[in-house]
This record gives structure tokens, C-alpha cells and sequence, in this order.
């Protein structure tokens, strides 16, 4: 607040001055008398976003909440700052028609790293923290960075897209027990954001084919206001942080995920949605890691049948390989990896391929119409791999090669085979 107050009045603050607190402070710079108060509040939006599937509800909400705010422009003589911050960005005129003095500072490369650690701030104040951690995971100080970077750093608040910042709990996490390792600290921290939760009540979630692409967002449609009805996810994913600023070209703005922290939860989302809700334990499916760790192409292959019968075909169904590969993607990447589809090589590109501890699995689906030319689709990918070689460029321990075929009639792979 300091930043923002000093920014706004353009006064140098003395180095020998000690103002004992905030409120001092305020007080020094003239903005407002002593007795005077300053007003904080966090999640603005919270009493909006548990009722956005109940219109009428919402609609009464909503005026009570201009009336709550139109009392602070009548009483803005004692107010000396008021912040407020939130998730979704309702309708202005209808909410804060009253209070029409307000400064957005969402994409305001001024305040870009206000919510976050940037790279240079943890270098400087986290230096104990980054080799006490360092020791416990056995790495160097540079190492450990790079995979704090990684894992937590990319989000972009600001319209140059020049600052990233780390997320401030799960960096903090990590330094607080770094010997539990990288783990997923997104959702503890509000992850799973009421407003989000809400929204896919009624909304379902982008295609899962589109997990790992950029989305495309017209600029003012997150600098402007949305309306309920009109609320689209790509701009609902962006404002709840699952999705962050990666680029601007002229008035088009592209987001994607921050982080592979984020990467997973959203991939966990993407998940519960195939499953009908459901999730991978409760399929049968659980410890997808493990399992691609330690067992057979067989176990595998059985594996991928639970996960795929239970995809919800209504709303999901699986038309060709392209389906196929999404799917297989976002499971993997759920279960915390890192799964690459279409990885080239000099001969060509593999479906999909994944490093899971010493092991490397390379993919190639085929997709049948009906059950009777399944075994020539499965001598056809092998061939493939063989031919393109895929996964052999890696400089792994051990390299698993899998043919799979799926049955559009079944829907379930039918056939499957480990190319040598």
C-alpha cells in the first residue's frame, strides 16, 4: 500500500523519518485527517459468486452490496484508503455505481509484481531458505531455482507481460518442509476457487483437446467488466489464476498455465470433469505414476481401459487420435507428469511420450472403427515406430515402446503391443 500511496502522491519519503506505523504515515503525506480510517477487503465478490447459479439470489446480493458501497462514497471524508480485491469482475455500473472513483490496478504494470515474489526478490531475501532447501533435496542452490521457477514462478498480472512473480504460499510451503519435495500446494491455498466450482456447475470446461493450448481473450474482456450471463471461462480461468497472461498482440491477448503446479491442478480439473465427477481413485485408476514406474505394458494397457470407460461419452466422446492423445495427456499430467504429445524427432512425431522416473514411454494410438481391422491398425503402429524410431533420441535407463489400438464400438483399447 505503501508503493501505491506514494506512486499516487509523488512525495519523497525522508530517510531519517520515523513514522511508527501506517497510519502515521497517511497522516505525514495529508491525504487525510488522523481519526480517519483505512478499508481493506479481501474477495469483494465472495457474497456474488456462491449464488451465480441462482439469478434471483444474485440480483438481491448484488443491491445489497451497491447500497454497502455507495455508503463509502458518502462517507469518503474519513476514509483515507480503500482497497478492495476479488476473483471475478462483476458488472461496474451495477455494483459500484455509486462508488465511481475507484482505480483499477489488475493489469497495471505499475503494481505487476505487488502480488507475488519475483525471481530477483527471492534470489536476494530467500538466499538461507534456498540452501538450507538445496541441502535437504540434495541439489545446488542454481538447480533448486530452476525447478522452483518451474514449479511455482510464471504468473503475469500486468499488460507489458514483462514481470512474473512466484506464488507467494506454495514458495513459502516449499521453504517451510522443502524435504516433503515439489509438491501441489495450488488448491490448499484456494485453488478451487468458489466462484470457478460455481461456474462449472452450469458451464462445462473447454474441450480436454484444448488442455494444453494457448486460449486467445480480447484484452478488454479482462480489463472490463463481465456480466454474469455473459461471464466467458478462458476470462473466469484467467482472473481465478489458472490461466496467465503469456502474451498480447495488439488487442488479443494469450494465456496458459503459469506453472506446472498450476498445469496439474487444472489437468485434476479437466479429469474430475471426463470422469462424470469422479475421481481416479474412485475409477479404479489411482497412482498413474507408480504404476508407469514399476509395471508392464499389460497392466498398463488395462489401466488406460479403466480411466477411458469411464470417460463421460456424452458430453466427451472420443472421435479419432487426436481424442484419443488428449485424454491420455491430461490423465498423465493429473497424476503430476509431464506428458508430451506429438514429440518430434528427425523421421517424424510420436503421439504422445512421458518420463516416469528411469522409464521413458513413447505412444502411438490408432483408433478402429470396428473390431475386425484392429490387428492391422496394431501392426501399422508398430511399423511406425519402428521406422520413425520414436523414443529412441532419449538417453534413458529404460525406453518402452507401446502400440495401442482403441475400438469406437468398444470404447476400449482392444489391442496392444511393446515394440522393441
Amino acid at each position: 500500500y505503501f508503493e501505491i500511496l506514494m506512486a499516487q502522491s509523488e512525495v519523497t519519503l525522508p530517510k531519517d523519518k520515523n513514522f511508527g506505523g501506517f497510519s502515521s504515515f497517511i497522516y505525514w503525506l495529508g491525504l487525510q485527517p488522523s481519526n480517519s480510517v483505512v478499508v481493506l477487503i479481501d474477495e469483494y465478490d465472495a457474497p456474488l459468486t456462491v449464488c451465480m447459479n441462482n439469478p434471483e439470489l444474485f440480483d438481491f446480493v448484488r443491491k445489497k452490496l451497491s447500497r454497502l458501497y455507495a455508503s463509502f462514497k458518502n462517507y469518503e471524508g474519513v476514509i483515507r484508503f480503500l482497497f478492495l480485491t476479488g476473483i471475478t469482475k462483476f458488472n461496474k455500473t451495477s455494483i459500484f455505481s455509486e462508488l465511481n472513483t475507484l482505480t483499477d490496478i489488475s493489469l497495471s504494470p505499475r503494481y505487476g509484481s505487488l502480488l507475488g515474489y519475483t525471481h530477483e526478490e527471492v534470489v536476494e531475501y530467500f538466499k538461507d531458505y534456498l540452501n538450507r532447501s538445496a541441502k535437504a533435496s540434495d541439489i545446488n542452490s542454481e538447480q533448486l531455482l530452476d525447478k522452483l521457477v518451474f514449479q511455482y514462478d510464471g504468473f503475469c498480472f500486468e499488460e507489458t507481460v514483462s514481470k512474473k512473480v512466484f506464488a507467494p504460499w506454495s514458495l513459502l510451503s516449499f521453504f517451510a518442509e522443502p524435504e516433503r519435495g515439489f509438491k501441489n500446494y495450488w488448491f490448499e491455498s484456494g485453488g478451487r476457487p468458489y466462484a470457478l466450482l460455481e461456474y462449472l456447475k452450469s458451464h462445462a470446461l473447454r474441450h480436454p483437446e484444448e488442455y494444453g493450448n494457448l486460449k486467445s481473450i480480447a484484452l478488454n474482456e479482462l480489463s472490463s467488466s463481465s456480466d454474469i450471463k455473459t461471464l466467458s471461462d478462458v476470462a473466469l480461468l484467467t482472473q481465478a489464476g489458472y490461466l496467465t497472461l503469456k502474451n498480447i498482440v495488439g488487442t488479443t491477448a494469450y494465456v496458459g498455465y503459469p506453472n506446472e503446479e498450476v498445469k496439474t491442478s487444472m489437468a485434476q480439473l479437466y479429469t474430475e470433469r471426463l470422469l462424470a465427477g469422479r475421481t481416479v481413485e474412485q475409477v479404479g485408476a489411482d497412482n498413474i505414476s507408480y504404476r508407469l514406474a514399476t509395471e508392464n505394458v499389460e497392466a498398463i494397457f488395462h489401466l488406460l481401459n479403466k480411466l477411458f470407460s469411464s470417460i463421460d461419452y456424452q458430453k466427451y466422446p472420443i472421435r479419432d487420435e487426436a481424442s484419443i492423445r488428449a485424454f491420455v495427456q491430461v490423465f498423465f499430467s493429473g497424476a503430476g507428469l509431464s506428458p508430451i504429445v506429438e514429440h518430434h524427432n528427425s523421421k517424424g512425431r510420436s503421439d504422445l511420450e512421458v518420463k516416469v522416473g528411469t522409464r521413458y514411454w513413447v505412444f502411438e494410438f490408432k483408433v478402429c472403427k470396428s473390431t475386425n481391422g484392429a490387428k492391422d491398425l496394431l501392426n501399422e503402429a508398430i511399423l511406425q515406430l519402428q521406422r520413425k524410431e520414436y523414443g529412441l533420441q532419449e538417453q534413458e535407463e529404460q525406453i518402452l515402446r507401446v502400440a495401442l489400438v482403441f475400438s469406437l464400438e468398444k470404447r476400449k483399447f482392444t489391442e496392444f503391443s511393446q515394440c522393441d
